[in-house]
This record gives structure tokens, C-alpha cells and sequence, in this order.
């Protein structure tokens, strides 16, 4: 994206560039080896735990198809909620997350390298490890990812003078000390030491890119870094490196793009990804560490929020561009995002507001959504067959070697060299249809030699928009064997000493399978379903056709070696695999494939987050989250007797198939309640004394500088630097003032105004309001990062004698790069130009943030939690300042008499949670778009959410326990900007967005309150 100006905040730009800076950002699972050779002598240090060939990764001899989601642990600054995320990505049946690591919150000065808190890894790699989930570690230092500067540390910005992201000798001494602390921090963790974490990436496209990936590999190796590094191709750039030794190449894509407003309009899907990847990197296993999840919203009045965006990238998105993964037969996915979080305080760039919801399969506030299910039926298909993980790509049906009875059918074959196993994967050759067709595929099985199937039911059915998975010679379990099924396969394993094999479908459709049913059938239960067939078949055992309508859970055949079922695909996503572990001890017990291969079936809960077998296999403890009273299912081994669920016995159950029983839950939730308190008894003072002449702004920053690090000079003035970074205030608002004696001549000021996109300062002569400039408007489309206006000199505001002018000017962010220039990071926020129609600005004073980016006196909240406002400056917005001797004043009341200025409103309220509860609440602004004010929104001394009224489109603020006190007192704070003389009417509730009974456990606080040390006072 670079720092390309957005359009119509409807259509972001296009993001071909998007990861195209990324520098070594991933050490593959602390299970993968980087056996890649730097040097001879540290060639000796690599694991050989994690390898790879040009099939899938090997960990520890088990070969996986990586199946992976980005998880941004800073977006969500809560440690203790991190398993929660750990938690629901294993339950999805994906096997790893995908990391950032941002340079810029653990490196915010030179020298100062802070892993603790929210910055710190340690506690995600023992969660990860606790879940069994690998870690793909991607510190960067550039990531890109929505983040001003695209995460580089903003004193790098401003101090180093050489070229960012080369070999150039400043930015090589600037990134060292930050690589070294996360190298030290993650390499205990890898894989051949007992820990989770596998993978870097980078580009070199550019003078000096090349150098400095060689710099940066070997400070990882030279830290102790022995698993595989990666490196990143933007879309299909064929900026591949050629002849490293088991270092893993990979290739982003974002198929669909970001246009959110119009998320009916598909584009079709990439078709030669397998051709691409063939011709430039056969000899490696096909890695897409970011495929796209979803899409970010921008700035704007006509911004449709991130729900279309969900539309956009939705369950239809996911079956038919995922499975075109599967087709290009890629074996190392990651989806961008699985969870994006929260882009608070000043963490976002200046193209996107504070929400990084993301549209993803989980959302902001950490529910899972329909995207979420539909990913859960993808990976526990790939998580049920290890044949999978190992295929040739045999051809399609440009090749002429599968076909379907239909031409309008795209068909791929994928088959594993060893077993023989098949799998057909089918669409419309027209991928953006939404029509409905039906066919016959033409399959080669080992049982039947070549079939057209179905055989018996009706045609295969292709909704518009929809792929499938077609599966012939599939094992399961220990001796069985699916000869074909046109049925997408759920779980398949081994539970209880049976096979088990668990098929879906849509309700709508017809389905078919083959397979030989094996052993003593047991009684029936209750009589199979009129929508069920069956038919014996020469060389297939029983083919099973399944007619359209089927709703819930049906018993295909139980007996003592087999278990089979069929569920339409709503009934199915109900259902969740929990590992069981292996043995104690082993570091990897929770890891599918390596520590354990063991599971049971659990349907109906909203979430099932972990099982274990306790009592010699006498008692089954699930772990879990309600969202409503439901009957639990669970398939189970014999042994069984007891179910616990949340530590309670859920009673004997109804026994509805061998091993398979029904129970109630009861949500404890119902009979509780949930209600917040109203958010009132506001107390009010003013937050701009500096519009004062008299104010004394003598322990300001003189802002005397000539020169700067910036590419982009000022454009006028009298070569004074008015650059906010140059003086260690980048993050958030910032304030200038220019002292000059007048004349009485003095008439205007002209002043060009950067703050990034969507930004805006109001400016003072004085006490008198002269304007506000902004980067956007309400009837203005375009949304720029730059303005240079001529504000005016109102009768009566110029006094003879000493004069000040004062600008409020508030920083989105610093921009990503643009392509090759890294250097489009090291953006000019602040005053690009000042000039009084007549004599000159004596003074220049500058402040931001108390302490700067060096010496901000919050260090749990970190450096772009705070900008420059005196209500910041002093620590109003933090739990514990004393309110009590300001006067009461409504929020919705705004700033006295109407005028610009800023205020803040400070309130508090009390919650007081049962434990076993997980409430999801948000802030949400209830007065409508258009009114000209800004207002940022602080939770216990976290800012959460920039309300830019004028603009949007957000205006509901998810607020994670962790940062609420869900037991005790909060601190809510509202820094209310006011950016024309005209009264404003913010409305401001807490409201409840879910209420789960919950086995999340104990979310710690760590919300330091209100010290006069450091503080202005």
C-alpha cells in the first residue's frame, strides 16, 4: 500500500504491494528447523526437527499440512486472553498461528528493547505449547500490517538518516538491539527445544535489500535461531531466493481485494497458482503465510464497516478461494486475519481507524461468526487426512486428464503417490457464479477403476459460489476405507477402537458414498432415516446416497469396528474433535500428529475448548462456552461413564447409538443476567489552556530545528523543521505554538498541515478560534493527508505586542511503505509550511506526549497510548486521578457555550461479574454521523477508540475484559474535540454484545492507576 492516497473511502487502494516489505518475519513453528546455511560454522547449529520437502513440512519425522491463522498479540493487549484466541484456533482444527512481532512498542527509543506485558512472548509461546498450537514467528522489523510506519519504531524515522530496510549502516545499528531481544525471548522456544515456534520473511527487490537479508539471518542465527527462515513474494513477483539450503519461499495473496462496499461483486479466483509455483519454486513445498481472511475498512463517510467486509471475504468466499489453495495443491496456508483485534491508541496507519475487526472468522470482540464455522469444517477435513499433506498435482480439466459430465465444471486431481489416495476439487469454471449446477465427475479408484459417479442418487449438485472436496481410496481410521464420497468428509479417525467417519452436506443437495461397512452391526436405536439409502455394488461394498432435506445429526451404520455419520454441514459445524492428550510429560502432548492422534466427538456447545480422559478412562472432562442451553452429543470411547463439563457432571444422558450419548446443559447464564451500568455522573474540565497567550509554554520543545531525516522538505516557511517526529512526538495529538509581536499589520497565516489521511488541527489566535483544517470532509470523498490553508485573522483577536497561535494537530499514524522506498515511512507530521501575510513567527514551540517517545512516564501502556492533550499530559484519562473538585457536566452537553476547544470528561462505574461468565461489552457512540468533533475514548487509562464523528464510519468500541474490571471499579475518560463553534451532543452507552458461560478462566487486570511522577502537574 505505501503511502498511496486513499480515494473514495469505499474503495481502498490496491494492495499488490502489501507484504512487499515484509523482512525476515517468520521463524517457522519453534518446530521448524532452519537448516539454512549462513555460514559453515553455524550450519552445525540448525535443527533437524523441522525439514521439508517439496511436498509439506516434517516436524519431528510427522509430515503436517500447516494450517495457520494471524493472530496480532499486541491488537489484543490482554495476556491472559491470549489462550483464548490459542484456544478457539485449535478448536477450529487449525494446527499454528502466525505472529507479528512490532518493533515499534518493543523498541519505542534507541537502546530501549521491552518485552514485558503485552509486548512480551514468553507467555504466548508456553500458551501456545499449553493448546498445541505452533507459533510462526514474523518479527520483522517491518511488517506492514495496517500499523503506522508499518510497525518500524517511529524514532527510526526521525534519527536514522540512511535508507530503512537496506544494508545501510544507521538502520543497521538502529534494528540490532530490538532483533536481538526477540531472538533471545523466542529461540528457547523452538521447536527442538520442547517449545512451539517454526518461521521470517523479507523481499529483495531493491539496492541493498539483498545485504540486509543476509545481515538479518545472520543475527538470527547468530542468536540461536535453528529453525527454517522464510522469505516473502508479494502476489506472483517471482522474487524468490534461489539456492539457500532449507530456507522456506512464499507467496501472499489477496484475491478478492478490499472493496467492502460492494460485497456481492466477487473477483474469480487466481487460476495458475500451481503453474507459478511449479515454474519458480518446484523444490519446496507451496507456502501462502497470508491468504486472505478478510479485509481492512478505511476512513470515510460512506465506509460500510466491517460487516460487509465479512460478506465480502464470507463462508461462499472461503469454500471456493480456500479450496483453490487445495487445488494448487499448497500444504502451508495462513489466513490473514483469524482474530485482527484492536488497532488502539496510536497503533494504526493512517488508512484505517481504530477497529481492525477485519471481517475475520473471529471477531473483535472474540465471538466467533459463520466464517468461523465454515473454516472449522476446511481444517478438520485437512486435520482428518494425512494423506493430504502429501499429493502430486496430477492436472486439471484444461489438461484433458479429469473431466466431469459438465464443461462448466472446473475439476483439479490431487493424489498421494503412496496410498493412492484421491482428491477432486471442483468448482465453477466461472468461480464468481451464482448459478446452480449439476454433474457427474468422472474418478479413477484402486477399488472400481474408472467410475462416473454418482452411481446412485441424484447428479452432483455445485451451488453457485461453492466448492467441494471429492475423496476417493480416503482411509480412516485403522482398516477402513471410503472408495469415493461426493459428501464433504468432517472427522475421520479413530474413537473407542472404531473407526469413525463423520460426513456433511449441504441440506439442499444430494450426496453420495462408497465404502465397506465392517463388523457386528448394533441394534438400532431409533430407525434410520427415509432419506437414507443404501445399495450393494459390485467392488464398492455399499454405496450410501443421501437425498436433499436431511436436517441434524443421522446414524449411517454402527457396529463394533464402525461408527458412521452424516450431518447436513449447519448440523455438522455444531460439532467439535478436542484432542485428547498424550502422555504426560511429553512437552508435545497436545499437538495433533506429533503428541497424539486421539479425540472424541463433541456436538452442540457454541465452543468446546479442550477434552481429557481422567479415572483410567472412566470420566470424560470437557472444557467449554455456552451461549445457549443445548443438548450435548458426545461420541466417546466405551469407557466412558461420567461427563464433566466445566468441572460439573452433566448426568447419565440418553444413549442414542453405541458410544454415542445425549445431555443437557444448562446455561448458567439464563438464570443470571447480565446488566451494565449507565454511563453517568460525568465530571468536566477543560483540556486546551494553551490557547491562552498568557499560558507559559517555557518547558516546551523549542522547535529550532533546520534540518531533518524526512525525505519530504518543508514547502515553505523560513527553514525551521516543524516535523513533531523530529522531536520525539510522533504518536497522537500533537500541539504547536508560534509566539511573534504584531504590528498591527499581521492580516492571515498560511499554514500547510500534515497529519496523515482523515486527519485534522484546529487552530487559535490567542483565545480566538480561526478554523480547523481537515483531511477529509463530510462532503469531500477524497481523503487526503496534507492541507494548506489561510486562516484569518478575526476582528480583535490580534493584539499589539506578543501574539501566539496554537494548533491542535492530531497524527493518524506514520504511512507504510511504497513499494522499494522504505523510506515513505519517515512521514513529515506536523507543519509543513507557516507564514504571517506580514512580519515572521518570532518562536516555535512544540509538545506531544509527556516525555516523548524516550521518556513517557506509562510504560505498561507503552508509547502510542498517549498523545500530547494537557488532560493527557496530567494523567486525567487514567483510573485513580481526582475528579471530584470539577464541576458535573454531561457528556452529551459537549464543550461550554458551544465553541471549538477540547474538554474531558471523566466517569466512573463499578461492574461486579460472575467468574464462569465471559461478557463481551463495547462503547458505542449513539449520536449520528456529521457532527464536527473527535473524540478519544479512554478505558482505565487505555485509549480504545478514536470517534471521528465528522467522518466514520466507526462508532461502536469492543472493550476486552482485561482492560474492564469486570470486578471491580472503571475509569472511562472521553477527550471531547470540539472543531467548529458550533454545540456538539456525543451519546455514549455501555452496551452488552454476547454473554457465554465460559471456561476461559481468570482475566487478569493491569491498569495502572493515576502517579504524579512524570506527570505535568
Amino acid at each position: 500500500m505505501g503511502n498511496s492516497k486513499l480515494g473514495a473511502p469505499a474503495k481502498p487502494p490496491a494492495k499488490k504491494s502489501r507484504k512487499v516489505t515484509h523482512s525476515l518475519a517468520g521463524f517457522v513453528l519453534a518446530a521448524l528447523t532452519i537448516q539454512l546455511v549462513i555460514k559453515a560454522s553455524l550450519h552445525s547449529d540448525l535443527t533437524d526437527d523441522v525439514r521439508f520437502d517439496n511436498y509439506s513440512l516434517i516436524l519431528k519425522g510427522q509430515r503436517i499440512f500447516l494450517h495457520s491463522g494471524e493472530f496480532h498479540t499486541w491488537r489484543l493487549p490482554v495476556p491472559s486472553l491470549w489462550p483464548d484466541i490459542l484456544e478457539k484456533s485449535k478448536a477450529a482444527g487449525l494446527n499454528a498461528i502466525s505472529i507479528y512481532v512490532h518493533m515499534g512498542l518493543t523498541n519505542p527509543a534507541r537502546g530501549i528493547a521491552d518485552l514485558n506485558g503485552f509486548r512480551a512472548l514468553k507467555p504466548l509461546y508456553e500458551a501456545a505449547l499449553a493448546a498445541g498450537i505452533w507459533v510462526v514467528v514474523r518479527p520483522g522489523p517491518y511488517i506492514n500490517a495496517e500499523t503506522s510506519a508499518g510497525g518500524i519504531a517511529h524514532w527510526v524515522t526521525t534519527e536514522v538518516a540512511g535508507r530503512l530496510r537496506t544494508n545501510d549502516s544507521d538502520w543497521t545499528e538502529a534494528w540490532k538491539d530490538y532483533v536481538e531481544a526477540v531472538v533471545c525471548e523466542t529461540a528457547p522456544y523452538q521447536i527442538h527445544r520442547g517449545g512451539p515456534v517454526i518461521d521470517n520473511e523479507y523481499t529483495q527487490d531493491a539496492p541493498g535489500h539483498g545485504e540486509y537479508y543476509e545481515q538479518l539471518k545472520t543475527a538470527f542465527r547468530m542468536g540461536g535461531i535453528a529453525v527454517p527462515l522464510t522469505y516473502n513474494d508479494p502476489n506472483q513477483g517471482e522474487n524468490f531466493i534461489n539456492g539457500t539450503v532449507f530456507h522456506l519461499n512464499r507467496m501472499d495473496s489477496y484475491p478478492q481485494r478490499f472493496d467492502c462496499s460492494h460485497p456481492a461483486v466477487w473477483r474469480p479466483v487466481v487460476p495458475d497458482y500451481h503453474e507459478y509455483h511449479a515454474r519458480v519454486n518446484p523444490s519446496q513445498p507451496w507456502y501462502i503465510p497470508e491468504f486472505q481472511a478478510g479485509s481492512f475498512d478505511a476512513w470515510g463517510p460512506t465506509a460500510p464497516g466491517y460487516a460487509p467486509c465479512a460478506e465480502l471475504t464470507g463462508p461462499d468466499f472461503q469454500s471456493v478461494f480456500n479450496m483453490q489453495l487445495w487445488a494448487s495443491n499448497a500444504k502451508l496456508i495462513n489466513y490473514y486475519m483469524l482474530y485482527g483485534g484492536t488497532s488502539w491508541g496510536g497503533l494504526p496507519f493512517p488508512g484505517v481507524y481504530t477497529s481492525y475487526d477485519y471481517g475475520a472468522p473471529i471477531s473483535e470482540s472474540r465471538a466467533l461468526t459463520a466464517k468461523y464455522d465454515e473454516l472449522k469444517l476446511q481444517a478438520m477435513f485437512v486435520r482428518s487426512s494425512p494423506d493430504f499433506p502429501k499429493t502430486d498435482w496430477i492436472g486439471d480439466t484444461r489438461t484433458g486428464l479429469v473431466a466431469s459430465t459438465d464443461p462448466e465444471v472446473f475439476v483439479t486431481l490431487l493424489r498421494n503417490p503412496d496410498s493412492g489416495a484421491g482428491f477432486y476439487v471442483v468448482r465453477q469454471n466461472d468461480s464468481t457464479s451464482t448459478a446452480m449446477m449439476n454433474f457427474r465427475l468422472h474418478v479413477d479408484t484402486g477399488a472400481a477403476g474408472r467410475l462416473s459417479i454418482p452411481l446412485v442418487a441424484r447428479a452432483i449438485t455445485l451451488g453457485g459460489r461453492e466448492s467441494k472436496t471429492v475423496v476417493t481410496d480416503y482411509a480412516f481410521g485403522a482398516r477402513s476405507t471410503l472408495i469415493y464420497s461426493t459428501a464433504a468428509v468432517f472427522f475421520a479417525g479413530r474413537i473407542g477402537g472404531r473407526d469413525v467417519l463423520f460426513l456433511h452436506g449441504r441440506t439442499g443437495q444430494a450426496h453420495e458414498a462408497a465404502l465397506h461397512l465392517t463388523g457386528t452391526p448394533n441394534p438400532w436405536l431409533r430407525p434410520p432415516s427415509p432419506q437414507v439409502s443404501y445399495s450393494a455394488q459390485p467392488g464398492l461394498g455399499t454405496v450410501v446416497a443421501f437425498l436433499p432435506g436431511i436436517e441434524g445429526l443421522v446414524s449411517i451404520y454402527d457396529s463394533d469396528t464402525q461408527l458412521i455419520l452424516f450431518a447436513d454441514s449447519a448440523t455438522a459445524a455444531t460439532f467439535w474433535a478436542p484432542t485428547l492428550p498424550g502422555a504426560a510429560g511429553d512437552p508435545f502432548a497436545q499437538f495433533w500428529g506429533l503428541g497424539t492422534n486421539e479425540s472424541v466427538l463433541v456436538g452442540g456447545p457454541y465452543l468446546v475448548r479442550s477434552a481429557a480422559l481422567e479415572a483410567s478412562g472412566a470420566v470424560l472432562a470437557l472444557r467449554g462456552d455456552l451461549k445457549t442451553e443445548v443438548r450435548l452429543m458426545v461420541v466417546a470411547p466405551p469407557t466412558v461413564r461420567t461427563v464433566m463439563w466445566n468441572g460439573m457432571d452433566v448426568g447419565g444422558g440418553d444413549l442414542v447409538s453405541a458410544g454415542v450419548r445425549l445431555y443437557d446443559l444448562v446455561r448458567r447464564a439464563a438464570a443470571v443476567g447480565v446488566r451494565v451500568p449507565a454511563l453517568e455522573g460525568w465530571r468536566f474540565a477543560d483540556s486546551l489552556p494553551e490557547r491562552d497567550a498568557a499560558f507559559d509554554d517555557s518547558a516546551w520543545a523549542v522547535a529550532n530545528h533546520t534540518t531533518t531525516n524526512v525525505p519530504e522538505k518543508m514547502r515553505y516557511g523560513d527553514g525551521r523543521v516543524l516535523y513533531g517526529c523530529d522531536y520525539g512526538f510522533c504518536e497522537n495529538v500533537v500541539l504547536w505554538r508560534g509566539h511573534f509581536n504584531a504590528s498591527g499589520a499581521e492580516r492571515s497565516v498560511n499554514l500547510s498541515i500534515n497529519g496523515g489521511q482523515a486527519f485534522a488541527a484546529s487552530v487559535w489566535l490567542n483565545d480566538v478560534f480561526l478554523g480547523t483544517s481537515y483531511g477529509n470532509s463530510t462532503n469531500n470523498m477524497n481523503i487526503i493527508e496534507e492541507t494548506d490553508d489561510e486562516f484569518v485573522f478575526s476582528n480583535g483577536a490580534l493584539r499589539l505586542g506578543g501574539n501566539v497561535i496554537t494548533i491542535v494537530q492530531d497524527n493518524m499514524g506514520l504511512n507504510e511503505t511504497d513499494g522499494d522506498n522504505a523510506d515513505t515511512s519517515k512521514n513529515p507530521r506536523g507543519v509543513r509550511g507557516f507564514a504571517l501575510n506580514s512580519g515572521n513567527i518570532s518562536e516555535w514551540k512544540v509538545q506531544g506526549k509527556i516525555g516523548g517517545y524516550s521518556a513517557f512516564p506509562d510504560k505498561t501502556r507503552g508509547v502510542f497510548n498517549e498523545g500530547g492533550l494537557f488532560g493527557e499530559r496530567r494523567g486525567w484519562h487514567l483510573p485513580g486521578f481526582d475528579t471530584s473538585a470539577w464541576p458535573a457536566r454531561e457528556l452529551s452537553a459537549g464543550l461550554p457555550d458551544g465553541r471549538a476547544g477540547v474538554g474531558f470528561f471523566v466517569a466512573t462505574f463499578s461492574l461486579d461479574l460472575d467468574p464462569f461468565l465471559d461478557v463481551h461489552m463495547s462503547f458505542t457512540f449513539e449520536d449520528p454521523l456529521g457532527a464536527a468533533y473527535r473524540a478519544l475514548l479512554f478505558v482505565n487509562g487505555w485509549m480504545m477508540g478514536k470517534r471521528v464523528a465528522n467522518l466514520g464510519p466507526q462508532a461502536k468500541f469492543p472493550v476486552q475484559p482485561g482492560i474492564l474490571d469486570y470486578h471491580g471499579e472503571n475509569t472511562v475518560a472521553v477527550a471531547l474535540w470540539s472543531m467548529e463553534n458550533e454545540p456538539v451532543s456525543p451519546m455514549l452507552r455501555l452496551v452488552v454484545d454476547g454473554v457465554y458461560d465460559s471456561a476461559l478462566g481468570e482475566v487478569r487486570t493491569n491498569n495502572p492507576r493515576w502517579s504524579s511522577e512524570g506527570r505535568e502537574t
